[in-house]
């Protein structure tokens, strides 16, 4: 009998590339000419990212700054779960964005079921903790698999890992 190949649906962030792009918007903030005297705070926060600035359209100016990075470092803008824009003191404007790690139990059982659905042979996918391992026996399947999930544009960042023939 053949081994199994599989491999494992993650949710994971690279906290230090999130960092270093939060660090970055921070400096263009702080530099550039159309964020002068707007007093911007763009940082890291216990579970998520702050930016805070004098307007409402100052902030979303920055909230571009912020996503330019994050892109440019490869993190994808799906780990964001930004909350609602909230008026600061003195007529500022701030927005929060939580950080999305890990699989919820509702996005496991959607992509268990995107994976049944595709009604490949041998095929099987279950839930461990925050993750998903699929395995099957052959690896056109599994890849089969990775393709259907990326093209199910599901708003979540996946990444596939522990690739096993």
């Amino acid at each position: 009998m053949p081994a199994m190949s599989s491999f494992d649906v993650v949710s994971e962030i690279d906290f230090q590339e999130v960092r270093n792009a939060v660090d970055q918007a921070a400096r263009e903030a702080a530099t550039r000419f159309d964020f002068k005297g707007t007093d911007s705070v763009v940082e890291l926060s216990g579970d998520g990212i702050r930016l805070e600035s004098s307007t409402e359209d100052r902030l979303a100016a920055l909230l571009v700054v912020l996503e330019e990075k994050l892109v440019r470092r490869k993190v994808s803008l799906k780990v964001l779960d930004w909350g609602n824009v909230e008026q600061a003191g003195g007529g500022r404007s701030r927005q929060v964005a939580g950080l999305r790690a890990g699989i919820s139990g509702d996005d496991a059982r959607t992509i268990n079921k995107l994976v049944k659905g595709l009604g490949l042979k041998g095929i099987q996918s279950q839930t461990q903790g925050d993750q998903l391992r699929v395995t099957g026996k052959k690896r056109d399947a599994l890849q089969e698999v990775i393709a259907a999930i990326k093209e199910a544009n599901l708003d979540l960042p996946l990444q596939f890992t522990n690739f096993r023939d």
